[in-house]
């Protein structure tokens, strides 16, 4: 399997308002940047959609790294919270509704077609590729801001 190396980010003007989601892909020597926006969301659903964008494009099953500063991302993942939410019929160990289940869903979906691990980094720091992602997802926010002031 390919290696590759996800960045992913997501920001939001106020929490709900409008948001960015970002994700940098590395394979090689190769670097693709790609980044969307809503104008209602929260900046979880925006770091979800970050991974979840990353993943569907790659064109073939890969081993992925994918680099996050969202600890709900991560620990979703490497603390094995999804699994204890299928298990409990999507419930969290609250027994309250796991929110943003279908984003869940389908982000689950993606990491059975691909090798992945997540692995957290510190936002707002020294590194290029998650400041890269930062700037294209706040990037985005501003654009659903000033396309709704039109």
């Amino acid at each position: 399997m390919d290696k590759v190396i996800l960045y992913t980010d997501g920001a939001c003007s106020g929490n709900p308002g409008p948001g960015g989601w970002a994700a940098l892909l590395m394979y090689g020597d190769k670097k693709k940047e790609i980044s969307g926006g809503s104008k209602e969301t929260t900046n979880n659903i925006m770091e979800i959609m970050a991974v979840i964008e990353g993943l569907k494009a790659l064109k073939r099953p890969c081993n992925v790294e994918v680099y996050s500063d969202s600890s709900y991302v991560v620990n979703t993942f490497e603390e094995g919270w999804i699994h204890n939410w299928q298990m409990n019929n999507w419930r969290t160990a609250g027994k309250k509704p796991v929110k943003n289940k279908e984003l869940w869903e389908e982000l689950w979906e993606l990491t059975q077609t691909h090798k992945v691990k997540f692995i957290k980094v510190k936002g707002h720091s020294d590194n290029e590729f998650n400041n890269r992602c930062d700037e294209l997802a706040r990037a985005e926010a501003e654009k659903v801001i000033i396309a709704a002031e039109k």
